[in-house]
């Protein structure tokens, strides 16, 4: 069976070749850039599984390499890696497009489970397309419409909308939308959700002038069953 390709972009030569090593004998080909520059231009000519960032980089930083891949149309998974206690770090990357993300220092384990968890939901999943009103969605393909509009989601964002989508009409807590989407425990501050609905709402809703996902006070979300 073929390895999934990674590409690994960390300007700390001691921290890549040690996760580098790690990743090899579970099964993964890794291709490294130690700066930023070098690691944009990999993942623009290569073919890659999952794209690994640091954030700060030279030549090019984390948020910008992320920022440039979606504005060109890559959806290739990103797992940024974000500095300890950086909660405004982990906000920006998701923000600019990153589908998860690991604070400084991790253990091995974690991101090994972070890379699986991430490519589990890209490559195996229900493909039972699934609407509310005319908000739809093919997770076979991974891709989402509003009416006749397509709408260009990361990995990460569009697993949120379709936990919430086959769920519609309920009231959905922080906790729940984690459980229901990662698969593994979180260990980040649950608020962290409010970036993914902040990011949905510009995607799904203020185009379109809709409101499809409700904020219930001290509850957690609902998405209409009629799209909004």
């Amino acid at each position: 069976m073929a390895r999934m390709k990674l590409l690994l972009v960390e300007d700390d030569r001691k921290i890549a070749t040690a996760v580098k090593r790690g990743l090899e004998p579970e099964g993964f080909a890794v291709e490294v850039a130690f700066n930023g520059t070098d690691g944009l231009w990999l993942a623009q000519e290569g073919s890659f599984d999952l794209i690994i960032l640091d954030i700060m980089l030279p030549g090019r930083n984390g948020y910008q390499i992320c920022r440039e891949l979606r504005e060109e149309g890559d959806w290739t998974p990103i797992l940024m890696l974000t500095a300890k206690d950086g909660d405004l770090d982990e906000a920006e990357a998701l923000d600019t497009g990153a589908d998860d993300y690991l604070t400084k220092p991790f253990s091995f384990p974690v991101l090994v489970a972070r890379i699986r968890a991430l490519l589990r939901r890209t490559t195996g999943r229900n493909t039972v397309p699934v609407e509310a009103g005319d908000l739809r969605i093919d997770p076979g393909q991974r891709r989402v419409w509003r009416g006749e509009t397509e709408i260009e989601l990361t990995t990460r964002q569009f697993e949120v909308l379709e936990f919430m989508m086959r769920r519609a009409g309920q009231v959905l807590s922080k906790t729940e939308i984690l459980a229901g989407v990662w698969e593994y425990e979180f260990e980040g501050d649950p608020n962290i959700i409010e970036v993914y609905i902040r990011r949905l709402r510009t995607r799904i809703d203020l185009p379109f002038d809709r409101h499809s996902i409700e904020t219930i006070r001290g509850a957690g979300y609902r998405l209409a069953t009629d799209g909004g």
